[in-house]
């Protein structure tokens, strides 16, 4: 038997879901829909996931690639991201949890990478970190994707968000 994949109805959920996180992500960073021209990406399904996209633990992956440029003029190379959703995973979860709806999830989900890929574009974060520097890194993008979603007026956002609580909590050693 193969992995759970999203049905066609999940497709349009995800769709949605995906119009929600780029609008809210544009707005908080202040930013006109060419946020998205200037950090490009796309969303893949484990329909179309090479088997290192895969994730036994994850939600979704980020992965970095390039491409160059449309015109002889952009020869340079730009970063185009994908994220890798893993549907058995979030279905899996929206299953167990009758809580859990899929459009919240889903939104929560995609916002939280899209963060990671305006982080990564602008700068203010390596694509490349391990160890307690890209557990730091989950925590803040945690932060900002509660910042981004907390006012958002969509049924049970408030159980995503209250679900994430603690990956926002980090742990403050002051000896």
């Amino acid at each position: 038997m193969g992995l759970q994949t999203f049905r066609e109805s999940d497709l349009a959920t995800l769709s949605e879901a995906l119009h929600v996180a780029e609008d809210k992500t544009s707005d908080f960073f202040k930013s006109s829909h060419d946020l998205w021209k200037r950090n490009q990406y796309d969303v893949k399904t484990i329909k179309s996931l090479a088997s290192d996209d895969m994730s036994s633990y994850a939600l979704a992956v980020l992965r970095r690639g390039a491409r160059k440029g449309p015109s002889s003029w952009e020869s340079k190379e730009k970063n185009f991201y994908f994220i890798c959703l893993q549907d058995h995973r979030i279905l899996k979860a929206v299953q167990r949890d009758r809580e859990l709806a899929l459009l919240p999830f889903l939104t929560y989900i995609l916002t939280h990478e899209l963060v990671h890929i305006v982080r990564f574009g602008s700068f203010l974060q390596r694509y490349e970190v391990s160890g307690a520097n890209k557990e730091r890194e989950e925590q803040i993008v945690h932060g900002i994707t509660f910042d981004i979603l907390k006012d958002l007026s969509l049924r049970k956002m408030d159980y995503v968000l209250d679900a994430y609580r603690d990956h926002r909590i980090c742990e403050v050693n002051l000896s």
